[in-house]
């Protein structure tokens, strides 16, 4: 180990040390210019070893402490909390750590904390401990509602997160009038013992007017909002020097037959497709992907604005894109009847869908018809069917790329490949903006089309990077834990459907088509996916347990996604024949976690807005009845999602008030004592909008009549029903948060 490994270690296991980027380690460490190179060496070594973690926002700490369990806090309505360990603990079994309410202090949900286990332990033998310290805070940056009392004003936190309002100081601070949307800073976190105060930073706009539903969303998880000056002005410089009759070093695809298949409502294009077949039967797939590499140079100031950013961000009717719309919508955005830069696979299929070749080349196209989704189905089911604007060649491209990604899609589940089914929500606005509802957003055979040739191509670029031993950022979804399939064994069982061999992957996508259409499709799709590990981005080759594959990375969307950006420029110097230049392993390793919690935290931002906006739509419906379906069963309550408005809310147990009911954790099913009524996963139920808390993101709903409904076909709409209480039936809705699938250009 190196002297600079050993000063870094030392500073990192200091009691007075609070985690801090690497940039910020090395002023710690009074690194010198000459002495960055030593610096970074020493962090990668550290990293590659194992001795280092990156907590979510870069920020360097020991990977454990003597005696001490690193891990996320979880707080619950009692101020109680559990803690979930960060790394395997064999004294706790896979289980949590409870921390009864005098041991939190002031951690919150989402801190990460070290935890000393204590010698109690609660019923069925869980282990307790005492947060002794808060290693990194969730976020020091909070939004809610502004309001005065006594002469002082004070925060009602969105959310669960705080039970009890901040303190914020003198009112009107910044201009702000009680019911105002403001964003505050904590200057102390509240505990048992003393309040919370903060400082307000930010005055949004009064709460419910339009626009501030997204800048609550956007504030509250620190998402960016403006380029910086550098990068704007090095795009403005790119779209002056671009020009698309200078193809040299490019392959000239211009005359190919080429098209795009996107949204109906997409604003930029970054991969397009063309495909011929021989005589020898073997199909010839180019995928044609935005050569964002060429205006984006590394280390520049938009290379460092993207590197930050992660991925864009897409949120209902507002998009926070990863790069300047000036090369995002614009120079690198594949649109047709305009030359574009791109970066193309070529991969050589025969009769059978087996890989015979691939090669990868810096070319330019020029697409030659832009579709949507929704236009490519009906051409290809009516070929004798004019269509103006689609040419004899463009009519066959289609036909030839439907017959050939049907071929992939059997042959990649054939060979074990898994297919979640979990449908994305879409919000439904009029013209104004204003929600009108919501729906199920369900793909057809064209996603499928262009969904098998992204998945070819990231998987033929990763093994080519591989068989080069070029390290990349890899696209990793490491096996699942054997005791989480094996409860999901016994979910399923309860549920009525045997899965004999839990490891299989040919069992589980058996599961799923069985499954598909059925009450209990929700429940088995969504109970898969809490038993699989997340995907995330690593130079570590742990292979993708859901497409069966030992190498895949992400290439397709470098518009978007820094780690294709990545790829693409090792990718480019292959194209040229030169040696790729990757990072450092340790680098990869740092950057693959910035990124990985860049996705996230883009993911989670979707789920809150959509969430906030259901509820505002609900609420101007409380009072009403509609059709559910049971999507949840925990021993507090019901987690129901409504039929015409996917919404999902809570009927707490405290609600049913017709029995007792016992809590059944295997079979995920709540029993009612004397009536030996049940409650189970999938089942439809009929229930009442009881009260809507958008600050708190709470829906409560009730059983109508404390019935279950039959099956119905027809308007499932919420159905007046005047004379119900519209009371909350609970004050405090914990928050489930669930895994969804991936927009379709998330591959």
């Amino acid at each position: 180990m190196s002297q600079m490994e050993t000063r870094i270690l030392e500073v990192l296991a200091s009691k007075e040390y609070r985690p801090v980027v690497a940039a910020d380690l090395a002023k710690m460490l009074r690194v010198t210019k000459k002495g960055m190179a030593e610096f970074r060496l020493a962090l990668e070594n550290i990293a590659a070893a194992g001795k280092i973690r990156v907590g979510k926002k870069d920020r360097i700490r020991l990977k454990s402490s003597a005696g001490l369990i690193s891990g996320i806090v979880k707080k619950i309505s009692s101020g109680a909390a559990f803690v979930i360990a960060s790394e395997k603990v064999p004294e706790l079994k896979g289980g949590d750590i409870y921390i009864s309410p005098r041991d939190v202090r002031d951690a919150q949900t989402g801190d990460e904390v070290l935890v000393r286990l204590t010698t109690a332990r609660r019923s069925g033998g869980q282990r307790s401990g005492i947060i002794e310290k808060v290693v990194e805070r969730a976020s020091n940056v909070f939004v809610g509602t502004y309001f005065e009392r006594g002469g002082q004003g004070f925060v009602r936190v969105d959310g669960t997160v705080f039970l009890d309002p901040i303190h914020v100081g003198d009112p009107g601070a910044r201009g702000a009038l009680p019911e105002d949307k403001v964003v505050v800073e904590m200057l102390r976190f509240p505990s048992q013992s003393r309040a919370g105060e903060g400082v307000l930073t930010e005055v949004l706009g009064k709460r419910g007017d339009p626009g501030i539903d997204t800048l609550t969303v956007i504030h509250s998880l620190g998402l960016p909002s403006e380029f910086t000056e550098d990068a704007l002005e090095e795009a403005r410089i790119e779209a002056e020097n671009f020009n698309e009759e200078n193809l040299s070093g490019r392959r000239d695809l211009t005359h190919d037959t080429i098209i795009t298949i996107d949204p109906i409502d997409a604003r930029d294009f970054d991969d397009a497709i063309s495909l011929t077949r021989s005589d020898d039967g073997h199909w010839h797939l180019g995928v044609h992907i935005a050569d964002v590499s060429h205006f984006v140079r590394p280390d520049s100031a938009l290379d460092r604005e993207a590197r930050n950013r992660g991925t864009s961000v897409y949120l209902p009717r507002h998009v926070i894109p990863m790069l300047p719309e000036v090369i995002s919508n614009g120079l690198a955005s594949l649109q047709q009847g305009q030359v574009r830069y791109t970066k193309s696979v070529f991969i050589e299929f025969d009769a059978e869908g087996m890989v015979q070749g691939c090669e990868v080349a810096n070319t330019a196209i020029k697409v030659t018809r832009r579709f949507a989704y929704e236009d490519v189905m009906p051409i290809i089911r009516n070929p004798k069917q004019s269509v103006p604007g689609v040419t004899a060649k463009v009519r066959h491209l289609l036909e030839a790329m439907f017959e050939l990604a049907m071929l992939l899609r059997r042959r990649r589940f054939g060979l074990g490949a898994l297919e979640m089914g979990v449908p994305e929500i879409e919000i439904d606005f009029d013209t104004q903006g204003v929600v009108t509802g919501a729906h199920e957003r369900h793909h057809d055979e064209s996603h499928e089309i262009i969904e098998e040739f992204m998945l070819a191509a990231n998987i033929a670029v990763a093994k080519l990077l591989a068989y080069k031993d070029v390290p990349f950022l890899r696209r990793v979804h490491g096996d699942p834990d054997y005791l989480k399939l094996k409860n999901f064994q016994e979910f399923c069982s309860g549920l009525g459907y045997e899965l004999e061999n839990f490891q299989s992957r040919q069992e589980i996508q058996q599961l799923i088509r069985d499954v598909a259409g059925k009450p209990e499709q929700r429940a088995i799709n969504f109970g898969l996916l809490r038993s699989m590990r997340q995907a995330e981005y690593s130079p570590e080759m742990m292979g993708h347990y859901a497409l069966n594959e030992q190498d895949y990375c992400h290439f397709t969307s470098p518009i978007r996604r820094y780690p294709d950006l990545t790829v693409h420029r090792l990718i480019g110097a292959i194209a040229d024949r030169r040696a790729p230049v990757s990072e450092e392993y340790g680098e990869l390793l740092l950057q693959g976690k910035h990124c990985s919690n860049t996705e996230r935290r883009a993911e989670k931002a979707e789920r809150e807005l959509i969430r906030i906006k259901l509820l505002r739509y609900m609420s101007q419906h409380v009072g009403e009845e509609m059709d559910a379906i049971i999507t949840g069963v925990e021993n507090f309550g019901l987690f129901c999602q409504g039929v015409s408005i996917p919404a999902e809310g809570l009927v707490h147990s405290t609600a049913l008030s017709d029995d007792f009911y016992l809590f059944d954790p295997v079979h995920r099913t709540l029993i009612g004592q004397k009536t030996k009524r049940e409650f189970r996963l999938g089942q439809q139920i009929r229930v009442l909008i009881a009260n809507v808390d958008i600050d708190r993101r709470q829906l409560d709903l009730r059983i109508v009549n404390g019935k279950t409904p039959p099956d119905r076909s027809g308007d499932n709409k919420p159905k007046k029903r005047p004379q119900q209480p519209k009371e909350s039936s609970a004050r405090h809705q914990p928050d489930l948060k669930r895994p969804r699938p991936k927009r379709r250009k998330t591959r």
